[in-house]
């Protein structure tokens, strides 16, 4: 019997930082006590999601892949995005002992180049549990790697927004300008980056 992949991406709102996303397989059978506290990641608290991945990741086979700011900026962020997952579901497929059967996706778009038969399940984070393990892998990934962001970066408090654009995350952009990891092809930081051009002048 083949295994049944769920992804999904966490990371398309920021104005900062890269689009992380996992896949991850729960391999038939698989029963735990936790299992049915999986859901999408953003009805979790941050304290349950970390307890979750790091028992879906000593449990599960999962992979976690990325597009950078610049692949975001370049592609447009739907499509930073579906490359990002294609790129997890490579890396899982390649680790797998079995042959891959379905892809879940979440969301209502598939995988450009995935030569994979794939399902696309709009709030699939929240009804299947794969899909729901993959955006918790996920979320705390790329939420610890803008914690690191935030310690080169404190002004802009990616420690709690995650890139996301909140009023401190703002008023920062504001007055210190976008870094390397701001998405310029964003409006906010686009219209930072024209005023400072302006200023130049």
């Amino acid at each position: 019997m083949g295994m049944i992949i769920g992804v999904d991406e966490v990371g398309r709102g920021p104005l900062a930082g890269p689009v992380v996303a996992c896949a991850c397989v729960l391999p038939t059978g698989f029963t735990a006590p936790w299992l049915a506290s999986i859901t999408d990641s953003k009805k979790l608290t941050a304290k349950k999601r970390e307890q979750l991945a790091a028992l879906l990741q000593a449990a599960v086979p999962y992979a976690v892949a990325a597009a950078s700011v610049a692949e975001i900026d370049s592609l447009n962020i739907l499509q930073a995005s579906l490359l990002a997952m294609g790129r997890a579901v490579a890396a899982l497929q390649a680790k797998l002992p079995e042959p891959v059967t379905e892809v879940r996706v979440d969301g209502n778009q598939k995988i450009p180049g995935l030569l994979l038969p794939q399902i696309t399940m709009v709030g699939g984070d929240a009804t299947d549990k794969a899909i729901g393990a993959a955006s918790i892998i996920a979320k705390v990934y790329r939420d610890a790697l803008m914690q690191t962001l935030h310690e080169a970066y404190p002004h802009y408090g990616w420690g709690s927004n995650a890139g996301y654009g909140s009023a401190v995350h703002m008023v920062a952009l504001q007055t210190h300008g976008a870094t390397p990891h701001h998405r310029t092809s964003f409006a906010p930081v686009r219209a930072v980056l024209v005023k400072q051009v302006a200023h130049a002048a």
